[in-house]
């Protein structure tokens, strides 16, 4: 599976390299209102098998959970089903917010 660390994650996210790519957040509804990135496209952990045609087509999908474990079974269901581009970030949200100043835990 291919991943992905938070630094380089958001390195590449602050400097708008990843304009064409789509940031899935796989976390829970209260996770999502509790703190999210601007732009990542909510899909839940448990709706991606019914959504799975809603999920762009020929552009990378960063897929981030709260620390990565759930986000690294959804990578692993996604390239089963044929999504090769699908990309892990590790760490999560958690990493990804400490780096932008928030304490996510």
């Amino acid at each position: 599976m291919e991943q992905i660390d938070a630094e380089t994650f958001h390195k590449r996210l602050t400097n708008g390299e990843l304009r064409e790519a789509a940031i899935i957040d796989v976390r829970e509804a209260e996770e999502w209102s509790y703190y999210h990135l601007e732009g990542t496209i909510h899909f839940p952990m448990q709706t991606i098998p019914g959504r799975l045609h809603e999920l762009p087509d020929g552009v990378p999908l960063y897929v981030m959970c709260a620390h990565g474990v759930r986000s690294a079974m959804v990578c692993d269901y996604l390239r089963r089903q044929g999504f090769g581009n699908a990309i892990n970030v590790e760490g999560g949200m958690a990493a990804v917010a400490a780096l932008n100043g928030f304490a996510y835990d």
